[in-house]
């Protein structure tokens, strides 16, 4: 089910009604009604699948009960172990088996060698990544003792199934939001609305500005051979803000529609595109992921401890296994080794923490030095995007070697809706975020909120992309 669908226009109101004047009695028929709501959200997409979140979530509750029962340090780390095993195995085999597989027929072709793939055909469940690491941040939180495990698998269930966040997050922390279905959650009038507020302001940057950005850089990205390169700049342009908008308006809308039962997720955006450098971007950036790999994998590394060498070391394994996360694609592992190398610079001169605060902080403008600075970090983010974006990393060296042939014919693009009136659509997102930089989103704390959203409902009425549902772009991650 998609939130940008006629079929969660429904299932939501219906679910929200049982919520809050059927099951409100007690917590535990509304956790209940959670899991079972959060199984018909996934469910409708394949029903099949639902069986692996069951075994998962069964696995991991399993794990966490027999960790709080022994501190032998031996029995502790074999269970650590087979929670990760496990999690990672069944990500690695529904994500990645075919990758190694064709890899591995390739590598052996390099050497004039000629064997056979046995490749599956494999589907991929939405939102494997995402649950998968939420469960393992559960086991890891007990083994390390800082999280006493849950005896509700009801509770357990939901946490690991809730339905606003299942499929493409926010990656959400048990120390956040387990311990939030323990407690009688109440009604609460302004938190609802300011649920309302984030959803259309998700369905805006959803339907409006990623939906339509699609229709051009796909058309760009799959004839650039057709396009001289100011169009191809462009094609890039309009691919950072189809991701942009579609993830994080998939994140907003996650967050409002978990305020409206009364549960608070976290952040996963905090307008990234005015950023000064890669390391704020990346603070700024799916910041639950971004968090994850620092608290499981980076600072167990050694973090920033340690040697210069071993610091950069850790830099890079943070970010190519980043990108290998987002797909079994070695375009993304070079996507990630293409961060890793930008965010080098900082790390040498010890630059990475310099900029914390929010730009322009108590200004209406930022300096010149400042917009320089978040220019020059727009313009290598656009860069990497081309190896996200292409279909392999011939693909994107060939998008590249022609967006750097500095012509200056301008295309006709030949989709008819908007094409470069596109762009004003793209500044008044810009804008909006300017403008409000330092909220939550835009409506957060208005003296007007109701007329915010009405202005932008008439902008989704108006520039929404309807002809056709189209899904998240991190659903296939």
């Amino acid at each position: 089910m998609i939130f940008n669908s006629l079929d969660f226009a429904i299932f939501l109101p219906l679910v929200f009604f049982l919520y809050w004047f059927v099951f409100n009695k007690t917590v535990s028929l509304q956790n209940m009604l959670v899991v079972v709501a959060s199984y018909v959200f996934y469910g409708w997409w394949d029903y099949r699948f639902l069986a692996l979140i069951l075994f998962s979530t069964i696995i991991d509750f399993g794990i966490g009960q027999l960790l709080l029962k022994t501190d032998v340090h031996k029995k502790r780390k074999i269970l650590l172990w087979t929670s990760v095993s496990v999690n990672i195995g069944l990500l690695g085999f529904f994500k990645y088996y075919n990758f190694f597989a064709d890899s591995f027929v390739e590598a052996f072709s390099f050497f004039g060698q000629s064997i056979q793939s046995n490749t599956l055909n494999i589907i991929l469940p939405v939102g494997i990544s995402f649950y998968t690491f939420q469960t393992l941040s559960y086991t890891i939180d007990i083994y390390r003792k800082k999280l006493e495990p849950t005896s509700n698998f009801i509770e357990f269930s939901a946490f690991v199934s809730f339905f606003p966040q299942l499929v493409a997050g926010p990656i959400e922390r048990a120390t956040n939001l387990l311990p939030q279905f323990k407690n009688k959650r109440h009604f609460k009038y302004s938190e609802a609305m300011d649920g309302v507020y984030l959803i259309i302001w998700g369905l805006f940057k959803k339907v409006v500005i990623a939906d339509n950005c699609a229709q051009f850089a796909n058309d760009i990205f799959e004839h650039s051979d057709n396009y001289s390169s100011p169009t191809l700049v462009l094609g890039a342009f309009y691919f950072a803000f189809q991701i942009y908008g579609d993830f994080s308006g998939y994140s907003d809308m996650a967050i409002g529609t978990a305020k409206l039962f009364g549960f608070n997720l976290m952040q996963n955006f905090s307008v990234p595109y005015f950023s000064r450098d890669m390391a704020e971007f990346w603070r700024r950036w799916h910041i639950s992921l971004s968090t994850w790999f620092r608290d499981y994998l980076y600072i167990p590394l050694g973090g920033s401890r340690g040697s210069k060498w071993r610091q950069i070391r850790n830099v890079f394994i943070i970010f190519i296994v980043s990108g290998f996360w987002h797909g079994a694609n070695w375009t993304f592992i070079v996507w990630g080794f293409l961060n890793a190398l930008y965010f080098m610079p900082l790390l040498l001169m010890n630059r990475n923490r310099i900029h914390t605060n929010i730009i322009a902080e108590h200004r209406i403008l930022p300096s010149v030095k400042e917009f320089l600075q978040v220019i020059v970090t727009f313009a290598l983010t656009l860069l990497a995007w081309v190896f996200f974006r292409a279909n392999t990393i011939t693909d994107a060296f060939l998008y590249l070697e022609r967006l750097f042939q500095f012509s200056f014919k301008i295309d006709r693009l030949t989709l008819e809706r908007f094409s470069y009136e596109m762009i004003p659509l793209v500044l008044v997102l810009l804008g909006i975020e300017w403008i409000t930089r330092t909220k939550q989103h835009p409506v957060k704390n208005t003296t007007t909120p109701m007329l915010w959203s009405m202005i932008l409902l008439l902008l989704i009425f108006v520039f929404g992309s309807f002809s056709s549902v189209q899904e998240f772009i991190y659903f296939q991650f």
